[in-house]
């Protein structure tokens, strides 16, 4: 039984239910409990899984992260434990967090995963049975019906009106219709074997039965499943964030190394200043950033899944700030993927013979396939379901109860894909009625009155070109039916009833948010696999497509070559009848003109597009578990204001890790310069190396963290996309961190110098006050780079401003209470004393304040 190699749709139903060694009953429990340990469950397989332990392991790897382990085992040689405690306890807290936030992210998935597990009707031992889907085996025959999802590659071996949705698969828009009989050409695309179906797609209408050939990895979806399990790709932020952290440690090794020769040049002891190395090398290195941009970027996930969009891997939201393009399938994303009736015209509204109802409502209502749920709601063909959806809106569900018991179907000429159209046969009293509904073309040629076809194509072409679709209506009234009930003797001489404009409407909340990207820099673009006219008419009123933008099919796109793509690439806004496939060329055709692509999609073969995109965008409700798997971001309701959303989420998270970076770059150069600069000029050493400890892990840390809580900037959607090789000391962030980390050294070291002048034994707690105070006035005055604090409302942020309490708390208390002063060696401070330390902090919160002052009227004049 070799389900790899074989050619099932050249088999016969016969010859195909024989290899299976299965028979139209089904399997046995026994053969499909032995089948399930030889082949395995129907499910993908997954990348394997790194176990708790490994991505524990995995957060100590960071370059600054090992520097500071060196420096804690240093310390605990010199013999200070207290250093030793402190550091590791640092180093174990980022560890922690970052393998939470790390571990939570895997279990988001896995919970997505089980929600959208399966289940079939499949016959075992002639008994229908159901079950979830990973169980079946090959060999089983699983009964098919409109609405479910193909649970395994399947042989069609019963069909009634059987058509299949596999644009997941094969990128066509269109349904397929299915049939049982074989086909003699070997090597057809998937696209052409119409008497298989395969795992993931949807069934769309009729019924039937299938026999399960291939289950999960020998799936058609488990075959590109397979192709994607490669490693993600590193994000820019992780690259320079790498990249700094190196450099940065390089930087200040070299300066606690000069530190530690110039002190034993002036004949200091050794320990002493080794130690004192070792605590400037542990303030000065960040190692609270990966701690700081871990906890960012999670509470940014977690409000991003409050608004629908689940963020796979963390570093990735950092990306969306860079977002230029945004490239959006239509249905479901920028519609609300539900087919609305929205015009219609009746030939004739007189109600029919004995009816309250015309010929039209009454051919709505009843001819068609849908069913109604326990819930109420209604299955079955978009088309059919939008048809009845307008009957029950126009005149009320009793009403196709009655019209349905008055009006009996007693034949019924299913729709086919050759004639496209659809006759059903009622009972009228002692006659019967004839309804007819298909494509505008077909009824047309069918009228007993030719005249009416003009009018019909003429009303039918201007509705197409507004982008709806257009179905037309007929009827009539026959006293006896034709022996033999077909289409040549029931699809003729029908009198003209109206047509029916259908569309995918927009979603209410899409203009305002096409609105918001292009105000942000950000161009949206729509690829649908619709028509040009219906995908352009759509565009046009959404506000994707304006005067001068171009609309491009996919046939156009096959022929074009990749430097006129190039050219024109920029001007496209609307890409119709376009393949999954070809979404690879637009990614890769944008990004050669240094855009950042988001693109969306929910099909298998969107797959590559998804992974190759700088933000994959896979769909929550419909899309497959490769899409998902493959993209960055899931979209928990296939809403495209969801995307636009995440985006501003993304910009304000990176513009919090710029002003941390900001923060605690300007206090550790602040921290540096006060202990480098003290012995040149003449002063003792300014600070203990416990003083350098407490101020990097309570003054730097907590504040620090409380920024990733800062509300978005009011005009952060007015700016137009971040450069992604943009440096994260780009826009005046270096010369912030060196004016201002001089500045706050310059006061500290003058108040050391005022405080030894005038003789005050506590010059050492006023310089450790001074140095705490000033970090706590600087993080209240770089909340914005723009507004000042008293704009932005001081109880704006409430973690920053708690967290500054207490900091400003815990330093009177190490400075007042007596076992802090052993600990610490600080002595009380008289209320002079303080009142001094905090006059000369403030200095450093108005000269920041004064800096926005200077940039605004600097932008004013520019």
């Amino acid at each position: 039984m070799d389900r790899i190699k074989m050619d099932w749709h050249t088999q016969s139903v016969e010859h195909a239910l024989k290899k299976m060694e299965s028979t139209v009953q089904g399997l046995t429990s026994a053969q499909a409990s032995v089948r399930l340990i030889q082949y395995g469950t129907n499910e993908l397989e997954e990348k394997e899984k790194k176990p708790g332990w490994y991505l524990f392991l995995n957060q100590f790897k960071d370059f600054m992260i090992l520097v500071l382990i060196i420096a804690a085992i240093v310390a605990g040689i010199a013999g200070d434990l207290t250093d030793t405690i402190i550091i590791l306890f640092i180093v174990l807290l980022n560890a922690i967090v970052g393998f939470i936030q790390e571990y939570n992210a895997e279990k988001a998935m896995d919970a997505l995963k089980k929600m959208a597990t399966l289940h079939a009707e499949v016959m075992r031992e002639g008994i229908l049975i159901r079950t979830t889907s990973t169980l079946l085996v090959p060999g089983d025959v699983v009964l098919l019906e409109a609405g479910n999802t193909v649970p395994a590659d399947l042989r069609i071996i019963e069909s009634h009106s059987l058509r299949v949705d596999e644009s997941a698969l094969t990128g066509e828009s269109i349904a397929v219709d299915k049939y049982i009989q074989e086909l003699h050409e070997e090597n057809l695309p998937l696209g052409d074997r119409i008497n298989l179906a395969y795992k993931g797609t949807i069934i769309t209408l009729g019924r039937g039965k299938g026999l399960v050939v291939s289950t999960g990895m020998k799936t058609e979806i488990g075959k590109i499943a397979r192709l994607l399990q490669v490693d993600d790709p590193v994000t820019p932020l992780q690259k320079r964030m790498t990249d700094f952290g190196k450099k940065l440690s390089y930087i200040i090794l070299l300066i606690c190394a000069l530190l530690f020769g110039a002190g034993m040049l002036r004949g200091e002891e050794p320990m002493k200043m080794l130690l004192l190395a070792i605590s400037l090398a542990v303030a000065a290195i960040p190692e609270a950033l990966p701690a700081l941009i871990t906890v960012a970027l999670a509470k940014g996930a977690n409000r991003m899944v409050k608004k629908n969009a689940l963020i796979r891997k963390l570093p990735a939201i950092e990306t969306l700030g860079s977002v230029s393009y945004i490239c959006s399938d239509k249905t479901g994303t920028l519609t609300i993927n539900k087919m609305k009736v929205v015009k219609m015209y009746e030939k004739d509204s007189q109600p029919l013979h004995g009816q309250l109802v015309s010929p039209l409502l009454a051919a709505m209502a009843l001819n068609h396939d849908v069913k109604k749920k326990t819930d109420k709601s209604l299955s079955g063909d978009p088309t059919e379901v939008a048809l009845v959806d307008f009957v029950i809106e126009k005149m009320g569900s009793s009403c196709i109860n009655e019209l349905t018991l008055q009006l009996p179907r007693v034949a019924e000429l299913p729709f086919d894909s050759e004639r496209k159209c659809m006759t059903t046969v009622h009972r009228l009293g002692n006659q019967y009625i004839i309804f007819s509904k298909g494509a505008v073309e077909y009824i047309s040629e069918k009228l007993l009155h030719r005249d009416h076809s003009e009018e019909i194509n003429a009303m039918a072409s201007s509705w197409g070109q507004g982008g709806l679709r257009v179905l037309a209506f007929a009827s009539k009234i026959i006293d006896h039916l034709p022996e033999t009930i077909s289409y040549a003797t029931i699809e003729k001489e029908l009198i003209y009833a109206g047509l029916a404009g259908m569309m995918d409407p927009p979603r209410e909340e899409v203009k305002v948010a096409i609105q918001d990207c292009k105000t942000a820099g950000i161009k949206p673009v729509m690829i649908t696999g619709d028509h040009a006219t219906t995908a352009a008419a759509i565009a046009i009123d959404i506000g994707i497509l304006n005067p001068g933008d171009l609309v491009m099919t996919g046939v156009e796109l096959e022929i074009m070559s990749e430097e006129s793509l190039n050219e024109k690439v920029e001007k496209i806004s609307v890409y119709a009848r376009v393949s999954p496939a070809q979404k690879m060329r637009i990614i890769k055709s944008l990004q050669q003109k240094n855009h950042f692509v988001a693109m969306t999609g929910d099909g298998v073969n969107d797959a590559p597009s998804l992974k190759a995109a700088n933000i994959g965008v896979a769909m929550g409700i419909t899309g497959t578990d490769v899409s998902k798997e493959a993209s960055h971001m899931i979209l928990l309701d296939d809403n495209f204001a969801t995307i636009v959303k995440a985006i501003r989420e993304g910009r304000r998270i990176y513009d919090n890790i710029r002003k941390f970076v900001k923060y605690i770059m300007t206090c550790n150069s602040a921290e540096i310069w006060t202990i480098f600069l003290a012995p040149l000029i003449g002063l003792p050493m300014p600070l203990l190396p416990i003083h350098i400890l407490w101020i990097n892990l309570v003054t730097d840390g907590l504040p620090g963290i409380a920024l990733a809580s800062e509300k978005a900037e009011r005009d952060i959607m007015n700016l137009p996309p971040r450069n992604p090789s943009e440096s994260l000391f780009a826009k005046g962030i270096a010369y912030h961190i060196l004016w201002v980390g001089l500045l706050m050294a310059g006061i500290t070291l003058g108040v050391q110098a005022w405080a030894i002048n005038a003789g005050l034994d506590h010059w050492q707690t006023m310089v450790f006050t001074v140095l705490s105070l000033t970090q706590l006035g600087h993080v209240l005055s770089i909340r914005s780079d723009r507004e000042f604090l008293f704009q932005q409302g001081i109880f704006t942020n409430t973690p920053l401003l708690g967290a500054v309490l207490l900091t400003g708390g815990l330093q009177l208390m190490v400075i007042y209470l007596p076992l802090a002063n052993e600990i610490f060696h600080t002595q009380p401070l008289s209320l002079n004393e303080l009142g001094i330390c905090v006059g000369a902090s403030a200095l450093l919160f108005h000269a920041v304040e004064f800096e926005k002052w200077l940039k605004g009227k600097f932008n004013q004049n520019k």
